[in-house]
């Protein structure tokens, strides 16, 4: 019987029955017609009977008889035989004795003997690897130790296991883990235009993809080793020698700048799959990559820093994107937290002109990522990166917000032959595509002519299109964190960063500002309009105040203004809130009742409301609030979700006080649920931490009394926790199913 390797596409003989392509060797009861592998197999199946039966010593005496290769096609045999769980104890002593001697393993044979417990092709489960470890590892890693190469990937992985039983069963394995350390060590057969096996290895559909896509660029001078050495990092973050020796590989290495890109396009494009490597805990979460790959792709991430092309951070930042998102680009379950992390931290160290575009990622990120360890990492990134330029990190982000090429009017045109393709951003935020052709006349899509010759800038504008929906999207949630936080702006930064952008000005021109001369004793409201000398605000009462040199603006927010004003500002903007980008004059405010007042440090008011919990859930994660899900396993039970209230843009992030607030929500339907998910929830109190800036994020956080709140952050906070209850309660679902549900006679109830 002939048994694939599973990587190395050579066929050796597994030792069953079948053509011995290795020994030719007989052991002296040759029939006609019979071969060398059948007799063999019959006469250790014999030996082996005798063994079991009177335990005298048959199966040694019947090896001792065989030459090398005869003694290889029994190892290979009695191996088999432990991974189909059969006479282990007898054929184990037998193969531990085997393992002792030198039979001139090649590397088809073990790569077999390593394939069989590892990966795609595996013939043992993963708890049986455990509990046959020191029968079926040894005999593999002699034949890894005499071959001439050896499979690298999977004796790491074993290495890792022999760690694991080491610590939590006996010193018995530490022998192994050395001797694994000591197979790693060995220097690596370079072959001129042949990639090495352990680098983009096949467990994983990466590997193999990126092999099959880039046979040219992987073969080139002096690749080998740098990708080699990209592998060996496994952690988030590069040590300094390790960068130091990364940039003269990738120097040396013949297009290497090409292939970091190529293979970080790559995985940002890879959907997430089962890997085959072992999963000590019978998870099998769908990732990017398996260990090897994962590696080697951390070491491309800190190399790309060492890249002098415009292309470095959107790459970095697509990884961090796609690899720190769910499935269907959302949810707390990475595609694959080790990479999203490792991106997430290349991105924060950035510098330079890099930094800017940087802060871009991280602003994105928080939106998409709610991954706890991963969000951690995306707002210490923001303040790696704030600190070397030595402003905050929302300053940070408003300096680097990209035009993609608008004009001041927030257009683009982009010739197409005769035609024009203008993309556009208009007041409050509105994005759009248009055509125009050669006389001027506006058209509602590209002419066929467009599309067969200029196939290629028009994938170009489209995907421009997708650029610019993404960044305004971004825009208009980080104007609500500042309306929510109640930053202000130097008239010099808020008429260059936003009345005046080309994208973030489309929507801070449409809400509604307060301006103070005074260091805030006194401000007013105003719509922006532009004058001859520069920008006024708007009152409602039709006159215009100049905005000064000297002057701070904010954004309006309801809670801070009198009953009068907020009146005055309703009735002038009537019918007209879509004009805005969210929310803004109509916006709901949530001061506290007197029983909340006496209630000390909770508030009850949204407690007891059945919700429908994926819709729920899906708000709250919209609205960053994050927690363990609902469900009938582990703690799901109940979920604190929690949520980190923005702070003021122009406040250092050592400074002042970070608030958060929290939600319990419970199981409700322990009858109803599918698949172990919830699918309905209860909410329950609504409560506030608070934590010193100069804490930093490891900081501990101390709960607060309601009315030690800022009223702010307070009303904010509760209007997420009323949209949740309004929008997903069960009772106004039901009711408007029942609303919908088509008219029918009612039959008698049956007896």
């Amino acid at each position: 019987m002939v048994g694939n390797t599973g990587d190395t596409g050579h066929t050796v003989n597994t030792g069953d029955t079948g053509n011995s392509a290795n020994s030719g060797h007989s052991v002296g009861i040759d029939g006609p017609g019979r071969t060398t592998g059948e007799v063999l197999g019959e006469a250790l199946g014999e030996a082996l009977a005798r063994e079991r039966a009177d335990g005298a010593g048959a199966l040694r005496e019947f090896l001792d008889s065989l030459d090398t290769a005869g003694r290889r096609e029994s190892a290979l045999a009695l191996h088999r035989r432990i991974c189909r769980r059969s006479d282990e104890e007898t054929a184990g002593r037998a193969l531990d004795a085997l393992a002792r001697q030198e039979l001139g393993w090649s590397t088809a044979e073990s790569d077999l003997l390593l394939s069989r417990l590892l990966g795609r092709d595996a013939e043992v489960a993963p708890h049986e690897l455990l509990d046959s470890f020191s029968f079926l590892v040894p005999i593999a890693l002699s034949a890894a130790e005499q071959a001439e190469d050896f499979d690298r990937t999977r004796v790491r992985f074993l290495r890792g296991i022999a760690e694991h039983l080491r610590v939590h069963r006996d010193g018995r394995f530490a022998a192994l883990r050395d001797r694994m350390d000591a197979l790693s060590r060995r220097p690596v057969p370079i072959v001129p235009g042949l990639l090495p096996r352990h680098l983009l290895d096949g467990l994983d559909d990466y590997g193999p993809a990126m092999r099959a896509a880039h046979p040219a660029a992987l073969k080139g001078a002096g690749t080998v080793e740098f990708l080699d050495h990209c592998a060996t990092l496994h952690r988030p973050r590069a040590p300094r020698n390790w960068r130091k020796r990364s940039a003269e590989l990738l120097a040396r290495a013949e297009g290497g700048a090409e292939v970091v890109r190529l293979l970080l396009e790559g995985i940002a494009a890879q959907p997430a799959h089962r890997v085959h490597e072992l999963d000590l805990w019978g998870m099998d979460v769908p990732t990017l990559a398996a260990g090897g790959n994962t590696a080697l792709v951390r070491g491309l991430l800190w190399a790309a820093l060492d890249v002098d092309a415009d292309w470095v951070v959107p790459r970095v930042g697509a990884v961090a994107l796609h690899a720190g998102t769910g499935l269907g680009g959302s949810g707390g379950m990475c595609r694959s937290r080790p990479l999203a992390t490792t991106a997430v931290a290349v991105l924060g160290a950035c510098g330079d002109a890099r930094g800017e575009e940087a802060v871009q990622w991280l602003g994105r990120l928080p939106r998409k990522v709610v991954n706890r360890a991963v969000a951690k990492g995306i707002a210490k990134a923001l303040e790696e990166v704030s600190a070397r330029s030595g402003v905050t990190p929302s300053m940070l982000r408003e300096r680097g917000v990209a035009t993609l090429g608008l004009d001041g009017r927030g257009v683009r045109e982009t010739p197409l032959g005769p035609y024009t393709a203008e993309l556009s951003v208009r007041e409050p935020g509105t994005v759009a595509l248009a055509f125009r052709s050669p006389e001027g006349r506006p058209l509602k899509t590209a002419p066929k002519e467009v599309r067969e010759a200029h196939t290629e800038e028009l994938k170009r504008v489209r995907a421009g299109l997708r650029e610019l929906r993404a960044l305004v999207a971004a825009e208009r949630s980080r104007l609500e964190e500042h309306l929510a936080a109640g930053t202000s702006w130097p008239a010099e930064d808020w008429q260059r960063y936003y009345v005046d952008h080309p994208v973030t000005g489309t929507m801070a021109r449409a809400l509604l500002w307060e301006v103070t001369e005074d260091d805030g004793e006194r401000w007013t409201a105003g719509l922006p309009e532009r004058t001859g000398g520069g920008w006024a605000l708007a009152g409602a009462d039709g006159t215009a105040r100049p905005v000064g040199p000297g002057a701070r603006l904010r954004l309006w927010h309801p809670l801070r203004a009198g009953g009068e004003e907020v009146a005055e500002w309703r009735a002038e903007t009537e019918g007209r809130e879509e004009d805005r980008p969210f929310k803004q004059v109509f916006r709901e405010v949530y001061p506290l009742t007197p029983a909340e007042w006496a209630t000390g440090p909770s508030s009850h008011r949204f407690a007891g409301r059945v919700l429908r919990y994926g819709q729920a859930r899906a708000l709250m994660t919209e609205r960053g609030w994050t927690g363990n899900h609902l469900g009938y396993f582990s703690d799901g039970w109940s979920s604190e979700m929690t949520k980190e209230l923005p702070v003021p843009g122009d406040v250092p992030a050592s400074e002042g006080t970070v608030w958060r607030a929290r939600l319990l929500v419970e199981l409700v339907d322990e009858g109803a649920s599918r698949g172990g998910v919830a699918g309905l929830c209860a909410t329950d109190r609504v409560w506030f931490e608070r934590r010193s800036g100069a804490a930093g994020a490891r900081g501990a956080w101390a709960e607060a009394a309601l009315t030690d709140v800022p009223a702010l952050t307070l009303s904010e906070a509760f209007r997420d926790v009323d949209l949740f209850v309004q929008v997903a309660s069960a009772e106004a679902g039901a009711a408007q199913a029942a609303e919908s549900a088509p008219e029918t006679e009612t039959a008698p109830a049956p007896r």
